[in-house]
């Protein structure tokens, strides 16, 4: 059995809570200590229950508050080298034994859970998705994409559960206040994933065997949830796909979700 929750999920700050019969992780850790701990506790979980916390890159929406977190309360942490790297100020605040190291395309394991991480198109400096596995059960996470390729559709396939970047409307971003280069670099092939190319990619998946998907990562200025929800939901018609053979959720930018049970 897994379970996952979306905690905090947007432009503004993300972390993702999985656990299993013997394992709870958060991956990333960008919003404040006191807001990851309230939600923690509105799902009766708690970070001190926190086994382990898994890094996908170095951007400030992702760890900000990872080395406080994992200095106060003593929590190993999971990065690849490069991302260690970049995030120096995080990791100085970081006992060393709670320091681990993971290559992208290589699996480690926690307790119960086997983690594999994949490299995604984003402009940090080695940014990653995971695969979670317990048995037969897999779930995973891919954000922050600048588009979607053949390597990653892979990743995703025979999911039981994904959580997919639908971070923009593209003429929402057109005219939205942002200067041109960060329009440039959100809808370039290195920056994030838009609600038509998630919903091509979701529509895809479901010949793979998905059976549920949430939303996640979405703008607040470049997107909102329910054009994000319909613009998916008209990709799957599109494409001759059965929307009611799959549920879809959307992450909340600012409150935990459900827990949902993969």
């Amino acid at each position: 059995m897994l379970k996952f929750c979306s905690l905090y999920s947007g432009s503004s700050g993300n972390c993702l809570y999985v656990s299993s019969n013997h394992t709870n992780l958060l991956i990333d850790c960008g919003k404040s200590c006191k807001k990851i701990c309230e939600g923690l506790q509105s799902i009766n979980s708690s970070i001190e229950n926190i086994d382990a916390i898994l890094i996908t890159h170095e951007h400030a929406d992702h760890v900000q508050s990872l080395g406080m977190i994992s200095k106060k309360y003593n929590i190993p942490v999971y990065a690849n080298l490069e991302t260690w790297d970049a995030m120096e100020k995080q990791k100085e605040k970081i006992s060393v034994e709670n320091i681990n190291y993971f290559k992208n395309d290589e699996d480690f394991f926690i307790n119960d859970l086997t983690i594999h991480p994949f490299s995604t198109p984003h402009d940090a400096v080695n940014p990653c998705g995971f695969n979670i596995h317990n048995g037969k059960r897999k779930l995973s996470i891919a954000t922050d994409l600048g588009h979607m390729d053949n390597d990653i559709f892979k990743q995703l396939e025979n999911s039981s559960f994904v959580l997919l970047e639908s971070n923009y409307d593209p003429e929402i971003l057109k005219v939205s206040k942002y200067p041109f280069q960060l329009k440039q670099r959100i809808a370039g092939p290195n920056g994030h994933l838009s609600n038509e190319t998630a919903g091509k990619t979701i529509s895809a998946l479901m010949k793979k065997d998905l059976k549920e998907v949430m939303l996640g990562h979405l703008s607040k200025e470049n997107n909102f949830p329910e054009l994000a929800y319909q613009t998916v939901a008209e990709e799957l018609m599109k494409n001759n796909s059965d929307i009611n053979s799959i549920r879809i959720s959307v992450a909340s930018r600012n409150e935990p979700g459900k827990i949902i049970n993969i």
